[in-house]
């Protein structure tokens, strides 16, 4: 028993205490010192160490600290302004806003502020200069809708969405005519600067925006013919007597002068080409109008017969072949026609009552058709009649009560006729023509 424990202390003193590993081991006094605990030894003072540069350290990192704190603020107030941005504007109704040209952003945004397209100007601004919408900004008129928000604005602005409005040149408009009706257009701009040739100008539906000019839409025109022109030139029948592009223009003219019906345009033409071919007058209505009143398009009457001999260089009831130029300006239906006519062998054609034509080879068969558009004439109004002898052979003309021919009687004549069938003046009637020479024109009628 008293072994175990002398070898239990001797166990503990050979055990270290962490008192005898940090300092050495002193012995005890007195008793009270060696219960007393042993302090442990303060820690040596610590040494301040200077740094070089540590004062940038500190500034760059302020500086930092800083822009990010400015960054966090501007790109708050980016999400906010690009959510005022694309956010609906003060429009109620949608509205036309003209936009003129040489405008400056500045001034555009004031435009539209005026309008209450948008409610800021500044805000508009900043979004040309920096916002997601990139581009120039477009002069013209624009429909912006209800609500159109400042990015929506911009948007219609860059793309140039501007407002179409369209002009109709109808066929077998004179060139006069036609710029007339462009001179009436009061959305179109500018003034025209010369009087476009004769048959130069291609009949269409043109479009065109409110910043356009009159001589503009012009130009369009001519570009047009002459495209459309030189297309038909191209697939034209070999047979036709016609030996330039400005020879099919200008009988397409007359063509389109005779006829309105698409359904009758290629058989019209087949008939003055035949009479080409055999040397014989075209005498069409037509040029005996254009010869008296030129680019002005109508007599606003009948044609007396006294203006079928009166000689000019366009009427074709004196002249040989095709007057020197058109008569109007035809569509292209008209020149294509012209071009690639109908395989026929008519050289006469009167009107049928109906707004058509009925169509002969022969004489004989020409006066059957004309006894009967004679019948079906004497069946309408007097108002009615006189309407349709507009630019046409006038019955009631006191020039007209004149001796007829021998076997023949005076009576109207419908649009598209020859006003010389009856008369001294119709080739068939007149034993004197040989259809198989051209006729010497006297020297005072020849074309220079």
């Amino acid at each position: 028993m008293f072994f175990r424990k002398k070898k239990n202390e001797q166990v503990q003193s050979e055990t270290p205490t962490v008192a005898d590993v940090s300092q050495p081991r002193v012995d005890a006094k007195s008793p009270s010192e060696a219960i007393k605990p042993v302090m442990t030894p303060l820690p040596p003072p610590e040494i301040e160490v200077r740094r070089h540069g540590s004062g940038f350290v500190h500034r760059l990192s302020s500086l930092l600290t800083m822009l990010i704190v400015i960054g966090g603020l501007a790109f708050f107030g980016l999400m906010v302004a690009e959510n005022r941005i694309d956010a609906p504007g003060p429009l109620e109704n949608g509205k036309i806003v003209v936009i003129p040209k040489n405008t400056g952003i500045s001034e555009i945004a004031a435009i539209l502020a005026r309008e209450g397209v948008i409610s800021s100007t500044s805000l508009f601004q900043a979004a040309v200069w920096f916002g997601k919408n990139k581009g120039t900004l477009k002069a013209g008129e624009f429909q912006f809708k209800a609500n159109t928000s400042i990015s929506e604005a911009i948007d219609t602005l860059i793309q140039g969405k501007s407002i179409l409005h369209t002009i109709t040149v109808p066929e077998g408009l004179t060139s006069d005519q036609i710029v007339a009706r462009l001179m009436e257009n009061d959305i179109l701009t500018g003034e025209i600067e010369e009087l476009p040739p004769e048959g130069s100008l291609l009949p269409d539906t043109y479009k065109f925006s409110r910043s356009e000019t009159r001589q503009q839409i012009l130009n369009r025109m001519q570009a047009a013919q002459k495209q459309a022109l030189a297309q038909i030139w191209s697939r034209k029948s070999a047979d036709i007597p016609l030996r330039s592009p400005k020879e099919l223009v200008i009988l397409a003219s007359i063509v389109e002068k005779e006829t309105g019906r698409a359904d009758e345009r290629s058989r019209v033409a087949a008939v003055f080409i035949n009479r080409l071919n055999k040397g014989m007058k075209l005498q069409s209505d037509p040029t005996i109008v254009y010869g008296l009143v030129g680019g002005k398009g109508t007599l606003g009457r009948g044609i007396k017969r006294s203006e079928i001999d009166r000689a000019t260089p366009y009427n074709t009831y004196v002249i040989e072949g095709l007057p020197p130029g058109p008569i109007a300006n035809p569509g292209r239906a008209a020149m294509e026609a012209v071009a690639n006519p109908s395989r026929t062998k008519d050289l006469f054609f009167v009107a049928d009552g109906t707004g058509g034509h009925t169509f002969s080879e022969t004489y004989d068969q020409h006066t059957r058709s004309v006894q009967r558009w004679r019948q079906i004439e004497k069946a309408k109004s007097a108002k009615e009649e006189q309407e349709d002898m507009v630019d046409r052979l006038d019955p009631e003309s006191e020039e007209q009560q004149t001796q007829p021919a021998q076997g023949t009687t005076t009576a109207p004549r419908a649009k598209g006729f020859d006003a010389s069938e009856g008369t001294d003046k119709d080739p068939l009637k007149n034993n004197t023509y040989d259809l198989n020479s051209i006729q010497v024109v006297p020297d005072n009628m020849k074309l220079q």
